[in-house]
């Protein structure tokens, strides 16, 4: 089978790998569609993503959908042909977790993660004609949500876990500060969550058009001079630049809350953060999720359409195509998507 496999930085290869087989409580699915994330484009840029470094090639993809191909032993209920997503974490070892933060799974110290260099050896992603995975990480497709679809969950899901570490913004005014794939999705987790009014800023005409598509009732270009919105109660901040904190922490109310759902850097960066203390802002981190992939599907399944956010296709051979237009900032892409059957 063909697969996008990452040998190290600028190394992009198609590989023909021998087809998977599961085993005991497995599931091998055809796999049909598969975002493009920030963390797949770092591997290929630079061989890591975070603390994450790659030591050997590495398949791609934690943001997958497909049809059920077949079952190792001990697995039922899962009929062959049923189209599913994958959540894309296992934990290991213990799955017990500090009584503070029961439940929380997304902070267990120690998840394989699909497509991720954390451990060695790698866990490799879905971005291949068939992946093997645990059975107890499918998720079955409601009925009348595509695979294509399905494949946005995973984003989504990281989407509706940002709105939800905000509390309940019923009826509140959000401000959504970076209107790339993850931004422009929490601007419609925010809406399907009853939002009142979500204000969504960039520095990309194009991103805040997709923005606005996926339910943004106002935007900002800021590098055009748009000032940000004053006193906003809720923001959540999906760039991840550093530069951009000074300003998003002054346009969050006093008292409010800034749920930082971007990636920062993990080295030291100045940033402007006196209004952190002065405006006694509870400053949220905000880090994959628990289960709100069920709540996406839900969603899905309840209407929320998230397609505008889709701006390219491409097939698996041209893997390295889809990924220079996902990586170029000036290409006007969103969420660049591989058929990968």
């Amino acid at each position: 089978m063909r697969s996008v496999v990452v040998h190290g930085p600028g190394d992009l290869r198609i590989d023909e790998v021998p087809d998977p087989v599961p085993g005991d409580g497995e599931v091998l699915i055809a796999m049909e569609w598969g975002g493009i994330c920030g963390s797949d484009l770092s591997y290929w840029r630079h061989g890591a993503t975070g603390t994450a470094v790659l030591t050997h090639p590495l398949v791609l993809g934690h943001e997958v959908a497909g049809h059920i191909a077949g079952l190792g032993p001990g697995v039922t209920g899962l009929p062959v042909g049923l189209p599913v997503t994958v959540h894309p974490a296992r934990l290991v070892g213990d799955p017990a977790l500090p009584a503070r933060i029961t439940g929380r799974t997304n902070l267990h110290p120690r998840v394989r993660y699909l497509g991720s260099a954390a451990f060695d050896p790698h866990t490799d992603g879905g971005f291949s004609e068939l992946t093997v995975v645990a059975a107890g990480q499918v998720r079955v497709l409601p009925d009348g949500v595509s695979t294509q679809r399905g494949a946005l969950a995973e984003p989504l899901a990281v989407a509706l876990h940002a709105v939800s570490r905000a509390g309940d913004v019923r009826g509140r005014e959000i401000l959504v500060n970076g209107a790339g794939s993850i931004g422009s999705l929490v601007v419609a987790a925010a809406k399907y969550r009853g939002a009142a009014t979500v204000i969504a800023a960039d520095i990309a005409d194009s991103s805040l058009a997709v923005a606005r598509a996926m339910g943004a009732d106002d935007v900002r270009n800021v590098a055009f001079g748009d000032p940000l919105p004053e006193d906003v109660e809720v923001v959540v901040e999906a760039s991840g630049a550093p530069a951009a904190l000074g300003p998003v922490l002054r346009a969050t109310a006093r008292g409010g809350t800034l749920v930082q759902v971007g990636n920062l850097p993990g080295t030291p960066t100045p940033a402007a953060l006196g209004d952190l203390v002065t405006r006694e802002i509870a400053w949220l981190g905000s880090y994959r999720f628990v289960e709100e992939i069920s709540d996406a599907l839900a969603a899905l399944r309840d209407g929320l359409d998230v397609t505008p956010i889709i701006t390219h296709t491409f097939d698996l051979d041209q893997a390295g195509e889809a990924m220079a237009v996902a990586a170029d900032p000036a290409g006007g892409s969103s969420k660049v998507m591989l058929r990968l059957g």
